[in-house]
């Protein structure tokens, strides 16, 4: 674990602040090795070989996200009302390459009023 009292995360961006250019977002790899891990080992008062061991033999990061219960409304489909309990809406819809199904093509007097003949 690197961070711990000795380097804690607000050392952390000090250091990458002293390691960066003025006006760069970014470190390179051979930036953080000869610059960035020589100031970490000093506020951890190690040798740098000794950090770049226990980063090797660390075992990398680690997630430790949350996992979701379950919901019976949502998980169990029987539970499902409305449109969902058909399978859900579409958005495949038939008679959507024109307008024609939708439309009122029957001849009309000026006042929009249908003919019928």
């Amino acid at each position: 674990k690197l961070r711990e009292k000795k380097c804690t995360a607000t050392e952390a961006d000090l250091i990458f602040r002293k390691s960066k250019g003025k006006g760069e977002r970014k470190i390179s790899f051979a930036v953080f090795e000869s610059v960035a891990l020589e100031e970490v080992a000093k506020k951890k008062s190690l040798a740098k070989d000794e950090l770049v061991a226990r980063i090797t033999h660390s075992g990398g990061p680690t997630s430790s996200g949350t996992r979701a219960e379950n919901v019976a409304l949502h998980d169990d489909k029987s539970n499902y009302t409305g449109v969902y309990a058909s399978g859900g809406p579409t958005n495949v819809d038939l008679g959507t390459s024109d307008l024609s199904h939708i439309t009122n093509r029957v001849d009309a007097d000026v006042r929009g009023v249908q003919k019928y003949t």
